[in-house]
């Protein structure tokens, strides 16, 4: 099982105890998502950490949606609670990265390329992108990514 999925299934113990009704429903309807999908398919499968934080971003994206919805509708206090909804799920995705940390993250993983395998050509951009996604997966935007390698290999 997932670190992050463990997680959600112990804090669902905690914000019983500590009497958290949003933070408890929202937990709940998410490790009920995870599950749904994890059994929807032909032969059921055990999410990874990666996948259940990309779970979590649509999550979190479909209640910030729903509640502009609610705020353009008039309805303040059902768009607050998407919000709150939003904020607990967010707490569960790791911090995102901003630009100067990415393109770090792209200069070491391909520096540590170039030391074991010489030079990288762009033909050779798959094999530079597989780690790095792997890393920056969901905390950074991947077409920004991207670009980066590019012009690191050119």
């Amino acid at each position: 099982m997932s670190t992050l999925k463990q997680q959600l299934k112990t804090d669902v113990v905690g914000h019983m105890k500590a009497g958290n009704k949003i933070a408890l429903t929202t937990v709940r309807n998410v490790l009920g998502e995870i599950e749904t999908r994890e059994k929807g398919g032909k032969t059921p499968v055990e999410f990874d950490d990666a996948q259940v934080i990309t779970l979590l971003q649509k999550e979190a994206a479909k209640r910030r949606d729903t509640a502009q919805i609610y705020t353009e509708a008039g309805e303040p206090d059902r768009a607050a609670a998407e919000v709150t909804e939003a904020e607990v799920i967010e707490a569960y995705l790791p911090k995102p990265l901003n630009a100067e940390e990415a393109a770090a993250v792209v200069d070491r993983i391909i520096t540590g390329l170039e030391a074991e395998q010489g030079k990288l050509s762009m033909k050779q951009m798959g094999l530079a992108m597989k780690p790095i996604t792997a890393e920056i997966a969901g905390r950074f935007d991947g077409k920004a990514v991207s670009e980066m390698v590019r012009k690191r290999l050119q």
